[in-house]
């Protein structure tokens, strides 16, 4: 039920829940301005960016970021929301990527950072930004609406010792989706009963796969344009791969391992030999793997014109709000924001967290002072994320500059009901793809009347 109100736009979020005591910080220090800063991230990742908000705290004397741990995204999105009915917003709030479209429909919750910005006279390079992370933020015209920070994208995972066995070049991973299948069916053939799966199911095969073709996944730039936006993934490359899923599925060659990151657990323990996920899958890789693993670029579908085009993110950014309907934040509390965000841009910030967390290094500076540090030499596929973003020149087109859906996790979550629906047998792909099309336009159109502007 959860996942419904926040998925349909946050119509459900009456219920407002305060403060819990033990999220309850010391008072601070006379004259410094406190900014309260909400974040999802679980252990160990939220403890490194706490020690960010530290960083920052330790850096100046006027401003001090109090950051508490609110559960989830989800559950952050719901408490944030809520707590602005209340009037008790905090400052800032990460929010992941899927909840964009939402937040930048929030209206006097938010306040855009390219307001904030010019309203404190702060200076942030966003060209710095790596593209893609940069456009999914950022409104048509380019002002930044929220600011980016963990940053990840899809990737292809692959056991080497095992493509060995197989007679494969352990080096060398298939470009294709055509040698993809080859590569499973020798994975097969030398024994391997679970050649590859996949975590992340429509964020990898719907919306990955979109944009590294350079197709729509929803008109009016997948959503960028306007609420009136509709989805169109019921197409002939969709068609194509979700049918060549169910099949190498009916054939042994792809296990559907579940929703979200649930299949994950099936390439670190040598279950299956090819993992497609997220790059910030490296830690876990590096932890419990007991076999050479490598990491390559996701594949494509060769005779699509132009392809390969960059991959989207996934990730958050963190949104600034303001107190309540009637309680706007002062010049000081902005400008304290503001001076947190230029903090956190810093390519040394940006940097450390790269390799802490094994997200993207979101700053191009950034990754040129790891790349010529010899970084990427000594971590080999650590550089394999920023690659495949910087697919296609750099440039995003817009199909590949992300997506900017009202209700989207719902209607990830529709598209991913009806992938599982073929992958059982209880329809074919084309009419997963229907369903999922015209279940999601539902969405799209409740979305766009809760939030069309009165006339």
């Amino acid at each position: 039920m959860l996942r419904r109100s926040i998925a349909a736009g946050a119509l459900a979020l009456a219920a407002a829940f305060a403060t819990p005591a033990s999220a309850q910080q010391a008072p601070a220090p006379q004259n410094v301005v406190e900014i309260q800063f909400w974040h999802g991230l679980t252990q160990p990742n939220g403890g490194l960016l706490e020690q960010i908000a530290t960083d920052f705290n330790n850096s100046q004397n006027r401003y001090r970021v109090v950051p508490s741990f609110r559960g989830s995204y989800a559950e952050t999105m719901v408490s944030a929301i809520a707590a602005f009915r209340a009037g008790t917003a905090p400052h800032i709030v990460q929010m992941f990527e899927v909840g964009t479209g939402t937040m930048i429909s929030a209206g006097r919750a938010i306040r855009p950072v390219h307001e904030i910005l010019a309203e404190t006279g702060t200076q942030i390079d966003f060209n710095d930004i790596l593209a893609p992370v940069r456009g999914y933020y950022s409104l048509p015209d380019g002002r930044m609406m929220s600011m980016p920070f963990n940053s990840s994208t899809a990737i292809a995972w692959y056991n080497k010792d095992a493509f060995r066995r197989a007679g494969l070049n352990p080096d060398q991973f298939p470009a294709t989706w055509a040698g993809v299948e080859q590569a499973a069916r020798k994975l097969k053939e030398s024994g391997h009963a679970c050649p590859m799966s996949t975590a992340w199911p429509t964020w990898l095969h719907i919306e990955q796969m979109s944009a590294i073709h350079n197709i729509p996944l929803a008109t009016l730039g997948n959503g960028f344009g306007g609420l009136n936006t509709e989805l169109a993934i019921n197409n002939p490359l969709m068609r194509r791969h979700l049918t060549n899923l169910v099949n190498w599925q009916r054939e042994g060659l792809f296990r559907y391992g579940g929703r979200d990151t649930a299949g994950e657990a099936l390439f670190p323990s040598g279950e299956c030999a090819i993992m497609f996920t997220s790059s910030a899958f490296r830690g876990r890789v590096v932890r419990e793997a007991q076999f050479a693993w490598g990491a390559a670029l996701l594949p494509y579908y060769d005779d699509v014109q132009g392809a390969p085009f960059n991959s989207i993110i996934g990730g958050a950014s963190f949104w600034a709000m303001n107190a309540g309907p009637s309680r706007q934040r002062s010049a000081d509390e902005l400008r304290g924001v503001a001076e947190f965000f230029r903090y956190t841009a810093r390519p040394e910030v940006a940097a450390k967290w790269h390799v802490d967390t094994g997200n993207l290094p979101i700053s191009l500076r950034a990754y040129e002072e790891l790349k010529a540090r010899g970084y990427y030499r000594e971590n080999p596929g650590a550089d394999i994320p920023i690659e495949q973003l910087l697919r296609g020149g750099g440039q995003t087109t817009e199909n590949t500059r992300g997506i900017r859906l009202g209700g989207f996790v719902e209607i990830r979550n529709i598209i991913q009901e009806e992938m599982e629906r073929a992958f059982q047998g209880g329809q074919t792909a084309d009419q997963a793809l229907v369903n999922a099309q015209t279940r999601g336009n539902a969405v799209l159109r409740n979305f766009e009347r809760t939030n069309r502007a009165p006339q």
